[in-house]
Parts: C-alpha cells; structure tokens; sequence
C-alpha cells in the first residue's frame, strides 16, 4: 500500500497540476510508514493567461441568439468583435481567462486528492469526515522560490492546517522542526534519524545482513519481497543477528524460513562454509527501527522469545506429522482427502487424486517415466494436505509432501514429484525435467484443465478464480521445456482421457464428456501470448495453428519459429508476396470459372523459358518440401520454399496468366495452383500479414 500510495499521490498531483496550467521540471514520490512525500521541481510560479475565441451568430442575427451568445461565453456586449467569414459579418467573442497563483492551484488540487485519495482500506477517526489508512496527524506544504523563500500553502483540510514543520523518527528525535526547501527537508529528517528513500532502506538492509552474515560465514537466504516489506515496517533500519535454539535446528530448512518470514518477518542465515548452498538455517536477522544502547540486545532476546514459541508449534506439527505417516503411511495421511471437497460438481480431493492418478500413469511412457511410479507418485502427491505443517503455512504444500515422502521409503523420483506437480506456478517458475515429475504435473494440471471445462466454469474477461490461464501456461511450458511429443486432442489423447475420467465420474460409463476442441482453443490462446512474448508474431501462430497436427505444442511451436525465421529474410518475405499473388489471382479465377485449379499443369504448354523454369523449380521444391516435412525438418522445408522465390518472380515478370488462349491460360492457372499447394504444405500462409 505505501508504493501504491507514493506513485498514486504523484500521479494524481501532477496530473491535476498540468491540467491546471502549472507544468512541472521533474516529481518525486517517497514513502516511510510515517509519512508520504512528494516533491515537485520546476513548478510555475502561476498559470499563464489564456485567450480563448469562440465564432458567434451573425451579425444579422436575432437578439436572443446574440443574447444567448453573450451569457454562454461570459462577456457583455462591448467586448464582441465583429469580423468577416464566408456567411458574411459575425461576432466574435475573445475571452481571456487570468493565471493564477501557484499557491492557489497547489492548495486546491492536493485538499482534493487528500480528500478522494484511493486507499484501498480507509479510517475515519474523530469527528472529522476524511478518510485515511491512518490518522492523519500533519501536512506539509510549502513551495520554495529560486532564491530559497519559502511560502507556506494556505490549507486546511477537515481542521488540519497545513505548515512547514515535520518531526523525525517516533523515539529517537520526536520533536518538530521547520524546513524551507526540499533539500533541506531531506536533509534535517536525515539528522532526525529518518532514512526517507524506501531503495536506500532497503539496500542499506540487504547490505548490513550480508555483512553481519558473511562475518561469521554464513549467508542470508534473499527474499526480495520480504525486504520490500521490511523496509516500509522501518524509517530507521538497525540490522540485528540472533541464534535459533538447537533444537529447532533438525526441523526443515523451508519450515523454518517459512515461519520465520511469515510470523516474525525475519531474514534466514544458512551455514554454507562446507560449499553447501542449500545449507541449514542456522540463524536468523531481524531489522529494529531504533538504535539502543545495549546495541539491540534486549530486542535480540524478545524476538527469540517469541521465535522459540513459534517454533516449538512448528515443531509439534512436525513431529506430529512424521508420528501419523509412520503409523498408517502416506496414503493413510490422505485419508482425510475424501472429506475435503476440490469442487462441488468435481467431487472430492481423493476423488481429484484417483484422477490424477489414472491420468499420470497413461501419461508417464510419452515422458519417459515408469507407469508405475508416475501412480505411486500421483497416489500420495495431495497427503501433505491433512499434515498439520501444512495446515499452519499453506505456501509448504509440496515442499512437506517431499519430505513425508522421503520419511516413509518412497525413492526413485517419488518424493521431488511430490513437491514439484505444483510447478511451475507462474512465468518465472521452476518447470520439472524428471520424467515423474514432468507426468504428475501435467496430470495435475491437465485435470484441472478438463474438470473446471466441464462444468463450464471457464474464465472470462480478467476473472478466472481457478486460475485456469496459469495452468494452461504451466502445460504449455512442461510441453515446450522437456520437448514432449504429445497430441494432446487426438483420440484416444491426452485430453480426452482426462475428459473421460470426468465423465465417468459424473455418469457412471465410459463416454467421456464432450468435445475438447474448444479446451484446446483455450491451450492456444495461451500459447500465443507466450510465444508474443518471445517475439513470434500472432499471424506467424495462426498460420501453423491452420495445420494438421496442432494439438502437438512442440511440433507447432517448432513450425512457427521456422516460419518466423523464414519470414525475416529477404526471400522469404519476396515468397511471401508471390504466393499472395498467385493466390488472388487463382482465388478470382476460381470464383469466376466455377472450378479448382490445383492440378493439370503441364511442362508441354509453356511458351516461354521463365515458365519453363517455375515448372522446374517447383518439382525440385517438392522433391525437398516432403522429405522435410515428413522428418518434421521445418528449417529445410522453408529453405526449399524460398529456393522459389527467383523462379516466381520472374514467371509473374515474363508472363500473363490470364492469357487470350484457354488451353495456356488453364495451365498457367494450374500452375500458380502448384505454387499454393506447396506453400500452404509447409504453413497456412492466406493467414500471414504482409
């Protein structure tokens, strides 16, 4: 909220300033948990004057309309100029509208974005009206001329004047003082232990952990959001290191960083002296917003008060968890899953997981993973769910599951699917490579997918409460990033046995649900705003999207990056403009002469070389276009395309199609037929741009 609020603040003012006539030199916005600033540089001194014409009726015309003129533009009668224009004399009205002083507009424009500031949880407090994220206490306003004067903006905002005094840190420099410039406000807070830039609190954070760290080797696990959020707890950022007791220390590394951050907001230092990088969390770093005297040791001593308590439930739960997996394993964990609804029309947890189940096991031979461990993987991978460790931090869901996993015997890529079918989560995320992994996540993901198609419960428009876009971009980069060679929408494929897990369920048989096509539609919606991302065009997608076979992503994709390189050379995009050509002609004939002319052309009816050679060249282009294609060699099959360019170019330099003989004019046509067969073999090029 305070990022927010700085950005909105400077965006709001400025925006209000400019439109008021006072343009600005530069603005900049800062935020402290205290305080929010803004500091406009340049500013006019006032608005200048504008002069506005505006056309009135004829000089002619009747009194109310000259009348009615007057009023709308705010003048009397002496003040009207009359001037010649194409319907004769007309009046013309100039008005003038006075600048104002910067003072006056500043006061104005900053009362009304105080008052309508959108904070997205507000207070109100007193008797007063404003709404605030806290109780406003003080304003600060002043505008400061080129020679250093500082002028107070009269202001007051529901009974709170506005002044040029501010006050430093809470504890350490509590009283207030006057400021006249910029400058001299950042620099008086500065001695008033305010450190008021929220990147200089973060990196003088970052670089004192580290420091402190690396003093005792050890090293701070980074966690940008957490030191985004550490430095707006702080104005004044006093670094401390503390001791976890050893007893929580055999506890899991990602538990205690989890428990850590989330109650304590605490930084994780690992011991990585034996060139571990994962090594154990061994102590932890705090930041206090005060300097003691005692150099923060009785804040040390609170916080790992607390820290102690924490754990020791973090340590109950995981004692606990590890008592019930050796009692009844994993899958008596799971157990619970069977009352855990996932959805109301998709059944249960455990219901999801023998889907998933069934699902990873038919997938597992087309990824390169035993059958059989894929299910065992798929069987146990939702257990982690009843443990109590996840039920206290949600976000180690997965990350426990490997753990438990690896406690009760399971190997062989069993436990890294457990926390990696999750993955991955997002663009930036990890996407698994071990065959079991690589099956149980898109199971998972796929009957997500499937299931949510099925009760139609589809996103639309930016809502999408299942977060269906995020797992079709996660099938789409398990597919693309291990190369796999899945028709996901052939019978029997990948989503119609998804499908028919779900259709089973609800009817009891063996028909499946319905049509996937539209699911797939959904898969490449989302594969072209990858792939933009990565610089392939929308019409280079949509000409491979137009082929046989793309419901295989990574022969599509592979086709549409040949095309893409294809397109960016000088013959190709040449083709490109021949095979248009030679398609609008065949498309006018076609439609004109009520037939298709694809086939029929015949060598013994060329009049002239440069014909002759088209026929040439297109048999060697065809003669190199299949062999390629069917080796899925997209680089060769374009390659062989644009080897046609010289010859087209010069066929439509030499000759006309629609010659006066009809036997000629047919054979030409059919042979522009043969350049559209063969160009649209390798890609639907009626779909490319250009």
């Amino acid at each position: 909220m305070q990022a927010r609020a700085a950005q909105d603040l400077k965006a709001r003012m400025t925006d209000a300033l400019v439109e008021a006539g006072l343009t600005y030199a530069g603005a900049v916005a800062h935020h402290t948990p205290r305080r929010l600033v803004l500091s406009v540089q340049g500013l006019l001194d006032q608005s200048p004057t504008l002069r506005e014409e505006r056309k009135g009726p004829r000089v002619d015309a009747p009194e109310k309309a000259v009348e009615g003129f007057l009023r709308g533009a705010g003048i009397d009668r002496s003040q009207l100029q009359e001037r010649d224009d194409k319907k004769g004399r007309v009046y013309f009205a100039v008005i003038e509208h006075p600048g104002r002083p910067a003072a006056e507009i500043v006061a104005e424009t900053l009362e009304n974005v105080v008052k309508n500031f959108p904070w997205p949880k507000s207070m109100r407090w007193g008797a007063g009206s404003l709404k605030w994220v806290r109780p406003l206490h003080s304003i600060l306003c002043i505008l400061t001329c080129d020679s250093g004067e500082a002028q107070v903006v009269p202001l007051d905002i529901d009974g709170i004047k506005a002044g040029d005094t501010t006050y430093g840190h809470r504890f350490m420099a509590p009283d207030g003082f006057a400021v006249t410039s910029y400058d001299d406000y950042t620099a008086k807070l500065r001695r008033a232990r305010v450190m008021l830039d929220a990147d200089e609190r973060a990196g003088h954070i970052w670089q004192e952990a580290q420091n402190i760290a690396f003093s005792q080797g050890l090293e701070v696990v980074e966690d940008k959001g957490l030191l985004a959020e550490v430095a707006g707890l702080v104005e004044w950022p006093v670094t401390l290191m503390g001791e976890i007791d050893e007893e929580f220390l055999e506890l899991p590394p990602e538990v205690l960083q989890t428990s850590m951050k989330e109650h304590q907001k605490f930084f994780s230092v690992r011991n990585v002296q034996n060139g571990d990088s994962a090594g154990g969390i061994v102590r932890f770093i705090t930041v206090a917003n005060i300097e003691t005297p005692d150099h923060g040791a009785t804040i040390l001593a609170g916080n790992q008060k607390v820290l102690s308590a924490r754990l020791a439930d973090a340590k109950f739960f995981w004692e606990n968890d590890l008592r019930i997996m050796r009692d009844k394993g994993l899958t008596g964990m799971a157990e619970g899953l069977s009352n855990v609804t996932f959805h109301r029309k998709l059944g249960s947890q455990a219901d999801r997981v023998a889907r998933i189940t069934a699902l990873a096991r038919e997938i597992a031979p087309k990824v390169g993973a035993k059958p059989d461990l894929a299910a065992e993987a798929a069987q146990i991978c939702k257990a982690d769910l009843q443990s109590e460790m996840v039920g206290e931090f949600p976000e180690l869901q997965g990350v426990m599951g490997r753990y438990y996993a690896q406690a009760a015997g399971h190997d062989d890529g069993v436990p890294e699917a457990c926390e990696m079918h999750y993955k991955p989560l997002g663009p930036g995320d990890t996407v698994p490579t071990e065959p079991v992994s690589v099956a149980v996540a898109l199971a998972d993901k796929i009957d997500t997918l499937t299931g949510f198609w099925a009760i139609d419960e589809k996103p639309t428009g930016s809502k999408d409460p299942y977060a269906l876009r995020r797992a079709a971009l996660g099938v789409i980069r398990l597919v693309l990033g291990n190369e796999l060679r899945l028709s996901l929408n052939a019978r029997p494929g990948t989503l119609h046995s998804a499908a028919h897990q779900i259709g089973a369920r609800d009817r009891g048989d063996h028909s499946g649900y319905s049509d996937t096509n539209d699911l797939l539609a959904f898969l490449h919606d989302r594969l072209k705003v990858h792939l933009r991302d990565e610089g392939i065009r929308h019409d280079v997608i949509d000409a491979c999207l137009a082929m046989d076979g793309n419901d295989d992503l990574t022969l599509l994709v592979k086709r549409a990056e040949a095309l893409a390189d294809f397109l960016k050379t000088d013959d190709g995009e040449n083709l490109l403009q021949g095979f248009k050509r030679a398609n609008n002609i065949l498309t006018q004939a076609e439609e004109k002469d009520g037939v298709e002319y694809s086939f029929g052309a015949d060598v013994k009816f060329a009049e002239v070389e440069e014909e002759r050679a088209l026929f040439e060249a297109l048999k060697a282009a065809d003669g190199a276009i299949k062999p390629a294609m069917k080796a899925e060699d997209f680089a060769a099959a374009m390659a062989a395309m644009a080897a046609l360019r010289p010859a087209v170019d010069a066929f439509f330099e030499a000759v006309q199609v629609n010659a006066e003989n009809p036997v000629v004019r047919r054979n030409r046509l059919n042979l522009l037929g043969q350049i559209r067969g063969i160009c649209l073999a390798v890609a639907d090029l009626t779909r490319v741009e250009g």
